[in-house]
């Protein structure tokens, strides 16, 4: 049985950990050559160490510094001589709401999250339209309404969510390059556990998650993310473009919450 991403090469923002990295790990699995991204370069190191120092290669840089997106992109051709794929994962996962969302703050979630992915598509382009390929960006089911205290982070992901729904359809036609989205529900990232211990949560808060949240009794890991991310970066999903894919364990919108429910309690 051949690898899913045999000899594709790809592109992933923010893949120094969590999802992102999950995701290259996964990638590389089925075959592919990665382009690791982040900021931080001993966790993006040992990713690339993981993964095979012949299968990836390193950046680390803001994604949204000008000129980023050239150079990841100039990056893949001269390390692996084309461009199959890119994954728009990098993004601040930042609390705000209608009181403390200034609009630096908007601006800044908005560089990362909205325009940055943006960018990188723009950037690749060219490059994607000569091997048919695609684009896979990586949302939030918060850009439904989101959480009180995520309103920046959640505009951006909304935003996110029509730039992929407008390029599915014009890039698709125009040059081949199908472009979809996944939106993840509540993952249990490196990332997530640390912003709720440091919002007041116990140290293993994770595992004892009221069923109005998590109805399996846990919370999604990031390698169920990225094994639906192989198949919107593979030959597999054909033509489909312009989609958006919320991977949660209970219907987002127009849940009816039950009468039991329960709140995560914060431990002090």
């Amino acid at each position: 049985m051949s690898m899913r991403l045999q000899h594709k090469v790809i592109i992933i923002t923010g893949s120094t950990t969590g999802i992102g990295k999950a995701i290259a790990k996964t990638c590389a699995a089925e075959g592919a050559q990665i382009i690791i991204h982040g900021l931080e370069e001993d966790w993006g190191e040992q990713v690339c160490a993981e993964i095979g120092k012949e299968k990836s290669v390193l950046h680390i840089e803001d994604i949204s510094r000008d000129g980023a997106a050239d150079r990841l992109v100039t990056l893949a051709l001269e390390s692996f001589g084309k461009l199959d794929g890119i994954v728009n994962n990098a993004a601040i996962v930042a609390s705000s709401d209608i009181h403390s969302t200034s609009p630096d703050f908007f601006r800044r979630i908005f560089e990362v999250n909205t325009l940055a992915p943006f960018r990188l598509i723009q950037a690749a382009l060219p490059h994607l339209s000569k091997s048919r390929g695609a684009v896979l960006n990586i949302g939030s089911v918060n850009a439904y309404s989101g959480e009180p205290n995520l309103l920046a982070y959640s505009v951006s992901k909304g935003a996110l969510m029509t730039l992929t729904r407008n390029l599915g359809d014009t890039l698709h036609r125009e040059y081949g390059v199908r472009v979809n989205q996944i939106n993840p529900g509540w993952v249990l990232t490196e990332t997530e556990r640390k912003r709720k211990k440091e919002q007041g949560l116990a140290e293993d808060w994770y595992k004892e998650i009221p069923s109005e949240y998590a109805p399996a009794g846990r919370l999604l890991n990031p390698e169920e993310i990225a094994a639906a991310a192989v198949y919107w970066l593979g030959d597999e999903s054909g033509p489909v473009s312009g989609q958006v894919v919320d991977l949660e364990q209970h219907p987002f919108i127009g849940r009816n919450p039950p009468k039991d429910s329960k709140s995560l309690q914060i431990k002090k």
